[in-house]
């Protein structure tokens, strides 16, 4: 399923707490330089229209979240979503989200990594751009502070399968664990905007969470 066109953002509001640039993130890596405080960081890896991140900071006002997002146009929407709604405690940042896991991320400073409904490239020689690699799951298990988690969610069985066996292969990670699907309790009321539209259509969603002993 494409994206559909994005509603048009009021230029006037202010981006500067909510809207980074990967280059533009502190240097060494400083995520209370960027929120204001210290508190467990969780990462969303393409964010897409944001939705998750603004429910999960809002439901979760304890944690901080930070979603990069490659296309700029969605992480600046994103960066809009979160200004207008006052959202202090997540940030959209556009760039590309593997090389700042890769170059930026400290080893075991995040409380969870969340990846859902990424690129499924469906080509078979295209799998190895699939961000559900060995050397992302490197870092996921580097990044992860003890007992924290990894959630990927997927509409395309064959990804998930590759996926899962591929983390139990070269992880240590413990899972996976049973995510149970949720009833929607309003519009709004799902994971993400392409869980939304998936479920929606009738088609089942792919589920797991894993765990950094």
């Amino acid at each position: 399923m494409g994206r559909r066109a994005l509603p048009k953002i009021d230029e006037t509001i202010d981006l500067s707490r909510h809207f980074y640039k990967v280059e533009t993130l502190p240097a060494p890596w400083d995520p209370a330089a960027i929120f204001g405080r210290d508190a467990p960081l969780e990462i969303e890896l393409g964010s897409g229209k944001g939705l998750f991140l603004q429910n999960a900071a809002l439901g979760t006002p304890e944690r901080n979240f930070l979603g990069v997002e490659i296309a700029y146009k969605y992480a600046k929407f994103i960066g809009h979503r979160l200004a207008k709604r006052h959202i202090a405690n997540a940030v959209a940042v556009h760039g590309d989200g593997l090389k700042m896991f890769r170059e930026q991320v400290p080893d075991a400073s995040l409380a969870a990594i969340h990846v859902y409904f990424p690129d499924p490239w469906w080509k078979a020689r295209h799998h190895k751009r699939r961000v559900m690699n060995e050397s992302f799951l490197a870092d996921v298990v580097r990044t992860l502070e003890p007992g924290g988690r990894l959630h990927f969610w997927t509409d395309v069985k064959e990804y998930f399968d590759a996926a899962l066996a591929l983390i139990a292969e070269v992880t240590p990670l413990v899972g996976p664990l049973v995510v149970s699907e949720k009833s929607a309790e309003h519009d709004l009321d799902f994971r993400t905007h392409f869980e939304r539209r998936t479920r929606l259509h009738g088609e089942p969603v792919y589920r797991s969470e894993f765990v950094k002993s």
